[in-house]
C-alpha cells in the first residue's frame, strides 16, 4: 500500500519522486563530479528533509528550461538569480552558488587599484582602457553592457578567455572563480599558478530551483524545498556539504585564536587525527582548527584549484609523494626545517623522507606510507582447495576469481578500484600496465596507450570487474572496496597496504581472523607491481599561519602521536610505515602480523625503474609531471565508460591516446 503524509494541508505520496531537469555547471553541477556536484547534494538533501526523492535528467540549459515549461518535469536547476524567469517559474529560496569576478595574469601589465574598488561605477572606471574577455550570451555581462571605455572581447566559452588571458591577448576576464580554477586544473594544467583571481568577487552567485507555475504541484514542491533548505541551514548540514566539496568562506570571522584551515582526505587515518586533535588543542588553546574533509578526488581538485588562481584558502594540506616534489619546485610549499630533536626526523624511513623531499629538503611530513598487496579470504580459499602463491600473477587472479565468485551468497570473486580518478582506478591500471611490459610514455614523451600491453590490461581489468566484481564498480574507490572486503563481500582485493591495519582490526572488520595476504600480482614482468605512496601534511606558501601550521603537523606525525593512537585505538591501527621506532615497538609487532611484509614492500618499491622499456618519468602508479592529474582523470573517465559499456577497450584507448597527445603538445613537450 502507498504511504502518504500531510504537508501544509496537502496530501502527497512519499514515494513520488520530484523530477528535475538539470544542466551542467561545473564544478557545482556535473555528471562526473562526486555526488554529481555540491549543488546536487544540497538539492537532494533539502528534498530529503521533506521526505522526497529526486530524479534528475541532465540536459542543455535551454532544453532543461523548456522541459519544465512543457510540464515534462517538475522543475529545472540551477537558476542563477535573475528576473526573466519570474513569470514562468516560482523560484525557490537561494543557496550559495559561486563567486564571479575578474581574473588576470600575474605578470600582466594590467593593474588593479589598491584598495580595490567597491562600487559598480568604481569598478567600471578601473577597467577603462583595458581589454575585458566576456562569454557571449551570459546574463552576468549586464554589469558591463552600457560601460564605455572598456574594450569588450566576446568569445564562446570560458576556456577561450583563459587561453587569451594566458597569451596576453586580453587583460582581464570575468568569470566564476571555481569554474576558472577547475578549467585550468583539468584542461590547462600548464597555466597553474600563472593567473590570479582578484578579491573581492564582483558578484556572489546563488542557485535556485525553478518550479513551473503551470504545474499543479509547483507551490507544494516550492514549499517543501524551502522548508528543507532552511533545515539544512539551521542544522549545519549545508555548511557540512560545502566543506565536503571544498567550498566555503574564504576567511573565518575574527576570533581571538589563530584559525588553521585544514584541507584533508576522508580516510580513516585523517579521521583519527581529527578526533584526537582535541589533545592538540589542549596544548595550544590559542589555535582553532577549521576542518575541510573531502574525498580523494575532490581534495586533489580543490588543492590544485587553490594554487591555480592563487586563492590561499588553506593553512595545512594533505598531499602525497606525487605533489610534494613538484609543488616544492614551484615554490608552493613551505620547507619543513628547524624540526626539534624530540621530533627525530631521522626516525622516518629514508625511502619515505626522500619521496617527500625536493633538493634534499623535506616539504611534507608523513602521516603514513603504503605500497600495494593482495588480500584474500583464507577460509574461502581453503573451502575451494586453492592456494594463494607468494607472488600471484594476474592470470592466476582471474582463475581464482572465477572459482570464488558467488554473488548469490554475497561474495564477489575480486574487488578492485573502479571509481574514476587518477588516484582511484588509474592507480591499479598503472601498476598492471607496468607488469605487462607497458609504460605511459616513451623517452620522447609520446604516449603509449595504443600498444599491446595497454590493450591486454584494459581487457583483463574489464573482464575481472564485469564478470567477477561487485555491482556498480565505477562507484567504488579505496574506501568503498575497503568496506566491501571488511564486510566479507570480497574473496580477493588488490590495494594499499595501509588497509591491513583496518582489516585485521576486530573493531572494524568482520573477517579480521580470515584475512590472508600476499604480494601484489604481476603480469609478465616482475617490476612496477607494488606502488609507493605516502599521505603527508604540508603548508602552502600562501598560509599566513605557518608557525601554528607546523606545530600542528609535527604533533600529528610525531612519535608521541603514534603512541597515543596505539593506546587509544589499539596498536594494530597505528599509522604504518613511517618510523623505525614503530616497527621496533613490541606491541605493534605483536598486533600487526603483516608489519614486516608491508615494510619490505615499501622499501623495495622502485619509482625510477618501474617499466620494462625506458621511460622519461618517475612514479609507479603515476607519472610525476604537472599534467598527470588532467591526463589521469581523462583516462580514468574512459576506463569508467568502458566498464559501463559506453565504449569498447579499443575506443577508450584510442581516445585516451589522442587526448594525451593534445595535452602534451599544449604543454610544450613537442610541437
Amino acid at each position: 500500500m502507498a504511504t502518504a503524509f500531510v504537508f501544509f494541508g496537502v496530501i502527497c505520496h512519499a514515494e513520488d519522486p520530484v523530477s528535475l531537469a538539470v544542466w551542467e555547471r561545473e564544478p557545482y553541477v556535473g555528471q562526473h563530479l562526486e555526488d554529481q556536484g555540491y549543488a546536487i547534494k544540497v538539492l537532494r538533501a533539502a528534498f530529503q528533509e521533506a521526505g522526497l526523492d529526486v530524479n534528475l535528467t541532465f540536459q542543455p540549459l535551454p532544453r532543461a528550461r523548456e522541459s519544465a515549461i512543457q510540464g515534462i518535469v517538475d522543475g529545472y536547476f540551477p537558476l542563477i538569480i535573475h528576473t526573466e524567469d519570474d513569470e514562468d517559474f516560482l523560484l525557490s529560496d537561494p543557496f550559495p552558488g559561486g563567486s564571479i569576478g575578474l581574473l588576470k595574469k600575474k605578470d600582466s601589465k594590467a593593474k588593479w587599484p589598491s584598495p580595490p574598488p567597491r562600487t559598480l561605477p568604481e569598478i567600471q572606471t578601473a577597467l577603462k582602457g583595458y581589454r575585458l574577455g566576456l562569454v557571449s550570451g551570459e546574463n552576468i555581462n549586464k554589469l558591463f553592457e552600457n560601460t564605455r571605455g572598456i574594450r569588450k572581447d566576446f568569445v564562446r566559452t570560458d576556456l577561450n578567455n583563459l587561453d587569451k588571458l594566458f597569451r596576453g591577448r586580453i587583460d582581464f576576464t570575468y568569470m566564476d572563480k571555481y569554474t576558472a580554477a577547475d578549467l585550468i586544473v583539468l584542461q590547462r594544467p600548464h597555466m597553474i599558478g600563472s593567473l590570479e583571481f582578484i578579491e573581492p568577487p564582483l558578484l556572489n552567485v546563488r542557485f535556485q530551483v525553478g518550479f513551473p507555475r503551470n504545474k499543479s504541484n509547483h507551490f507544494l514542491l516550492w514549499q517543501k524545498f524551502n522548508v528543507g533548505l532552511q533545515l539544512l541551514k539551521e542544522n549545519g548540514k549545508l555548511d557540512q556539504i560545502m566543506a565536503e566539496h571544498g567550498f566555503g568562506p574564504n576567511s573565518i570571522a575574527a576570533l581571538p585564536q589563530t584559525v588553521l584551515t585544514i584541507g584533508t582526505v576522508n580516510n580513516a587515518e585523517m579521521k583519527v587525527i581529527k578526533e584526537l586533535s582535541r589533545e592538540f588543542l589542549k596544548l595550544h588553546p590559542d589555535i582553532q582548527l577549521n576542518w575541510r574533509v573531502m574525498n580523494e578526488n575532490t581534495l586533489r581538485r580543490r588543492l590544485l584549484s587553490d594554487f591555480a588562481i592563487s586563492d590561499g584558502r588553506f593553512d595545512v594540506i594533505t598531499i602525497g609523494t606525487y605533489e610534494t616534489p613538484l609543488w616544492a619546485e614551484k615554490g608552493w610549499l613551505v620547507p619543513m626545517v628547524n624540526l626539534s630533536d624530540e621530533y627525530d626526523v631521522n626516525d622516518i624511513f629514508e625511502t619515505v623522507r626522500n619521496s617527500l623531499s625536493y633538493k634534499d629538503t623535506l616539504y611534507a611530513l608523513p602521516i603514513y606510507a603504503e605500497s600495494s598487496m593482495t588480500y584474500y579470504r583464507k577460509d574461502l580459499f581453503a573451502q575451494a582447495e586453492l592456494v594463494m602463491p607468494d607472488q600471484p600473477t594476474w592470470h592466476e587472479m582471474r582463475e581464482f576469481a572465477a572459482r570464488l565468485h558467488d554473488p548469490d551468497n554475497g561474495v564477489y570473486g575480486i574487488c578492485l578500484r573502479g571509481k574514476p580518478g587518477w588516484g582511484e582506478n588509474i592507480t591499479i591500471i598503472s601498476t598492471m600496465v607496468n607488469t605487462f611490459g607497458g609504460r605511459w610514455f616513451d623517452p620522447g614523451w609520446i604516449p603509449q596507450l595504443d600498444t599491446k600491453p595497454w590493450l591486454k590490461v584494459f581487457l583483463l581489468y574489464k573482464e575481472l570487474l564485469s564478470h567477477y566484481g561487485p555491482p556498480n564498480v565505477t562507484h567504488n574507490g579505496f574506501n568503498e572496496t575497503l568496506k566491501l572486503f571488511a564486510d566479507g563481500k570480497c574473496a580477493m582485493w588488490v590495494d594499499a597496504t595501509v588497509a591491513a591495519g583496518l582489516l585485521f582490526d576486530p573493531n572494524q572488520s568482520r573477517v579480521h581472523d580470515k584475512v590472508g595476504f600476499s604480494s601484489a600480482p604481476i603480469g609478465t614482468v616482475v617490476r612496477g607491481a607494488n606502488w609507493l605512496w605516502s599521505w603527508a601534511l604540508a603548508i602552502p606558501s600562501s598560509s599566513r599561519n605557518r608557525y601554528a601550521a607546523q606545530a600542528f603537523i609535527t604533533w600529528a606525525t610525531s612519535k608521541g602521536y603514534i603512541e597515543m593512537v596505539g593506546k587509544t585505538n589499539g596498536w594494530v591501527s597505528v599509522p604504518p610505515a613511517t618510523r623505525q621506532s614503530t616497527y621496533e615497538h613490541e606491541e605493534y609487532r605483536k598486533a600487526a602480523p603483516f608489519s614486516d611484509f608491508v615494510l619490505q614492500a615499501i622499501q623495495t618499491a622502485d619509482p625510477v625503474n618501474q617499466t620494462l622499456e625506458p621511460s622519461p618519468y618517475t612514479g609507479i602508479q603515476l607519472v610525476a609531471i604537472p599534467e598527470f592529474p588532467s591526463i589521469g582523470r581523462a583516462v580514468s573517465l574512459n576506463v569508467a565508460n568502458m566498464l559501463e559499456r559506453k565504449m569498447t577497450a579499443e575506443e577508450a584507448l584510442r581516445e585516451s591516446q589522442q587526448l594525451i597527445l593534445r595535452q602534451m603538445k599544449d604543454s610544450g613537450y613537442y610541437q
